[in-house]
């Protein structure tokens, strides 16, 4: 199994999706079944890949990598389900889009800035 993971949160309509690629015995329930979301599995080479293209990035004490861009998150949704596959290879994938994201991850940042603190 892989060292790390990153948290795909999944609604109504990637819960099918996802169930349509094959994967619906990887999905995880958590707060009562209320939040759904599939873990995509990643080795440690993988991770510092991550780590290194997008500085927002962490790990924290359950090796779950986050703090990724929104747009990161939502491409790798559309991997796992075009590949099947819920390891390195959807991460990798993501990774050849990484200049296309970090476009997004700034526009992200226009739309959603930090609040100011008095």
């Amino acid at each position: 199994m892989a060292d790390y993971f990153i948290d795909v949160l999944l609604d109504e309509g990637r819960l099918k999706a996802i169930q349509e690629a094959g994967l619906g015995d990887q999905i995880k329930y958590r707060f009562a079944g209320e939040l759904k979301l599939v873990e995509v599995h990643v080795s440690e080479d993988t991770k510092n890949k991550v780590l290194q293209e997008f500085d927002t990035a962490r790990t924290d004490s359950r090796n779950a990598i986050t703090d990724v861009p929104v747009a990161f998150l939502r491409e790798l949704y559309h991997q796992v389900v075009a590949k099947k596959s819920l390891g390195d290879d959807a991460v990798l994938a993501v990774l050849e889009k990484s200049a296309e994201i970090k476009d997004l991850a700034a526009k992200e940042s226009e739309f959603l800035p930090a609040p100011e603190i008095d």
